[in-house]
């Protein structure tokens, strides 16, 4: 007997997680898992990530456990709102070997169909990171080429040189950022510079 364990989320306060879990339930009874455990996220974006998730983060910890050998959730959506998201959900689920159930999509990652679309997924995936790191680069390099520079611009001078005086008459690294507006990092650096 399959353990199974069931997700569902809500995106707002005035939702409820009750049909989605209900109709799980049913499915469940009907294929035969056991049910091990029902984690729920309410009011809670699909584009958040892990760590404003607390029923997500439930759920990843469990499926690195070994806690269940199924997630069953009511749609894709449910679980994220970008396809490189699921993708990597769906890559921990098969590092782990357990498989998904989609109910509105009718994904079954344990039947050979649902590997197949899971496949076609990761493909899309692969292609999307492709594109958007040639992208990437391609912006940089025009950035380059028009001869403008990249990074944070260099700080003022003139605030280079209060914070030295600050510094140097024994102002706090603190105060000296604060008077000077520089970060305190900027003035950890120059009063090591000045004590080499």
């Amino acid at each position: 007997m399959k353990r199974v364990a069931l997700y569902a989320r809500v995106s707002t306060d005035s939702q409820t997680v009750d049909n989605q879990l209900q109709e799980l339930r049913r499915i469940a009874d009907r294929m035969g898992w056991e049910v091990v455990v029902e984690i729920s996220d309410e009011g809670i974006s699909g584009t958040k990530g892990r760590d404003q998730r607390p029923g997500f983060d439930r759920l990843l910890k469990g499926i690195s456990r070994r806690e269940f050998d199924l997630v069953a959730a009511w749609s894709v959506d449910r679980l994220g709102r970008s396809l490189r998201d699921l993708v990597l959900f769906l890559e921990d689920l098969r590092e782990q070997k357990v498989d998904l159930f989609l109910h509105q999509q009718g994904l079954d990652t344990s039947t050979a169909a649902g590997r197949a679309m899971y496949g076609m997924l990761s493909v899309f995936a692969d292609f999307e990171r492709s594109l958007i790191t040639a992208r990437v680069k391609s912006g940089l390099q025009r950035v380059r080429d028009s001869g403008k520079r990249l990074g944070r611009p260099p700080t003022d001078p003139a605030k280079i040189d209060r914070a030295k005086v600050l510094l140097a008459a024994g102002t706090s690294l603190r105060k000296t950022a604060k008077l000077a507006k520089i970060s305190p990092a900027m003035a950890a650096k120059l009063k090591g510079q000045m004590v080499e």
